[in-house]
């Protein structure tokens, strides 16, 4: 039998950017409870963007980050609880009431070449005796000789393992198994992914990089997530059985899991829109596709030369207002260029 591989689903946190961050507290407690009892390793919960992420800017939260984990640690009787947390998004203090509210595993992540920023909040959760993961966001963004730099440094500060994140679904499996083996080979902790399915992908991605070496997996029922959505979890567990993974589920359990959540979750059928082609394509964050349709019917642009100025100014998680900023340089442009009558 191969390695255990641990599943964070991330349905009610990466899927809260498919709802702009809406998601009621009926509705977080009832899937948190249906993922305990369907055998789900960890369970992360809260805003798309992490503790402290909540804002105008990014998408005000209609529940605070303390309500929504106070309710979901009463529910869960053998998950784990997870949060997902970017340096300068959240503070310390955000940190201390995840704390409180009895979070188990902590996702402490950066853009993938700004690991340093990660030290003092992977240092801070280590002390306080809870479990540290490094993420590295938007990973296609660099080689897997930096990829390798950047993990060790989060390692040096205490990481308990390093998950890269696919954040723009752009990887294609010859790029997950070069990062994931360079990680294996350079590391002396696990290694985890989490794909997005721009490109179609997502779980194809995610069997590379367990046959590559990693450990951790991240899934979203029916692929919940920012723009084309996630790993599809109910089609991530029997592939993982057929390629002979343990979980700590099963394929009937995660398709009751799917099953009810129809009842309670307002999940569109999968499919890959081109506006998450695009971005795909052009390597930019899944959670920007909301806001670049937003600008570019509002101010009469093409969203697919938005996507391309967005590529060349190589945005990064967080940059939303430079999506503002290019969009309505576009839109000078076009008027400017409009010949008079």
């Amino acid at each position: 039998m191969k390695d255990y591989i641990t599943l964070t689903d991330a349905t009610l946190r990466d899927g809260n950017h498919a709802v702009r961050h809406q998601l009621t507290i009926e509705q977080i407690v009832q899937y948190a409870e249906a993922a305990d009892e369907a055998g789900i390793d960890i369970v992360e919960v809260g805003h798309g963007n992490g503790l402290g992420a909540s804002s105008s800017l990014l998408g005000k939260a209609v529940n605070t980050d303390a309500t929504m984990l106070a309710s979901v640690r009463a529910k869960l009787a053998h998950s784990k609880l997870g949060i997902h947390f970017i340096p300068g998004l959240g503070k310390i203090s955000d940190i201390e009431i995840a704390l409180e509210a009895g979070v188990d595993v902590f996702r402490l992540a950066s853009h993938c070449t700004e690991a340093n920023i990660t030290r003092q909040f992977i240092e801070h959760v280590r002390h306080a005796g809870k479990t540290a993961y490094g993420v590295l966001m938007m990973s296609h963004m660099a080689d897997a000789t930096e990829i390798l730099k950047q993990s060790r440094l989060m390692q040096s500060y205490g990481a308990h393992a390093i998950v890269l994140m696919d954040s723009a679904g752009f990887s294609t499996p010859d790029l997950v198994k070069e990062k994931v083996e360079r990680l294996i080979d350079g590391l002396s902790i696990p290694v985890g992914y989490h794909a997005h399915n721009n490109l179609g992908l997502a779980v194809a991605n995610s069997i590379v990089a367990v046959e590559s070496g990693a450990t951790l997996l991240d899934a979203c029922v029916r692929g919940f997530g920012a723009g084309a959505g996630n790993t599809q979890l109910e089609t991530l567990v029997p592939v993982l059985e057929r390629y002979g993974y343990r979980t700590g589920t099963d394929f009937a359990h995660a398709v009751r899991l799917a099953k009810r959540t129809d009842e309670f979750l307002p999940i569109r059928t999968p499919h890959i829109a081109i506006s998450n082609i695009t971005t795909g394509v052009f390597g930019l964050f899944s959670g920007f596709v909301p806001h670049i349709e937003r600008l570019a019917s509002e101010l009469k642009i093409d969203s697919f030369e938005l996507c391309q100025a967005l590529a060349h100014r190589k945005l990064v998680a967080g940059q939303e207002d430079v999506i503002v900023e290019e969009a309505h340089r576009l839109a000078t442009r076009n008027a400017r260029s409009v010949p008079a009558r």
